[in-house]
């Protein structure tokens, strides 16, 4: 009986705590620290950048969405981050470069996995292509999450901000709720074999 009054009471004072953890950001932004990007010796061109199928990692820094609006470099030369109160957590894509590598102007240049860490220890992970293509929205796969990220269905949305002096990339991320509105299924496909 004491022990059923003790749980009784421990789990009410837990459910009158207030909610301390953040919702899911809706959007954010990326920057390539460029110190942190590294491809394999092979395959590259006679110019020594990546060709079709080099693999890669790099990391870098999310900040609040709008932070790099009009070209704001968001990386310092030496690689730490030019806000360091606004950096929300930390970026890191692998993956492999497709179309025509490093080369490539137009169009799909990597397909990735991202992880994004946020500082309050969520994760969100996503896989897809990448354009190279400056303001070109791209939809991503939400694979996976824990925290407020857990069982998020619509996709993430990327667009390219530009490449920075140190040829880092800069982002913008939106997980995108208008697919859902929309009515569009983003689910599986299972084939009726009837």
């Amino acid at each position: 009986m004491l022990k059923s009054a003790f749980y009784g009471t421990a789990l009410a004072t837990l459910m009158a705590l207030p909610a301390f953890a953040d919702p899911a950001l809706e959007a954010f932004d990326v920057a390539e620290d460029h110190t942190r990007f590294i491809f394999a010796a092979q395959p590259v061109f006679d110019d020594g950048l990546p060709a079709f199928g080099n693999a890669f990692v790099t990391q870098g820094y999310i900040y609040p969405a709008g932070t790099l609006d009009g070209g704001v470099e968001g990386v310092n030369p030496d690689g730490s981050p030019v806000w360091p109160d606004k950096v929300i957590g930390t970026w890191t894509c692998d993956g492999y470069f497709v179309g025509d590598g490093m080369h490539t102007t137009t169009g799909p240049v990597v397909i990735t996995r991202q992880i994004f860490q946020f500082e309050d220890g969520d994760l969100l992970i996503s896989q897809g292509p990448e354009l190279v293509d400056e303001g070109v929205p791209v939809l991503r796969a939400i694979t996976g999450g824990t925290g407020d990220y857990a069982g998020i269905e619509e996709p993430l949305r990327q667009v390219m901000l530009g490449m920075s002096e140190g040829m880092g990339v800069r982002l913008q991320f939106t997980i995108d709720d208008e697919v859902r509105k929309a009515g569009v299924y983003t689910g599986p496909v299972f084939e009726d074999r009837g």
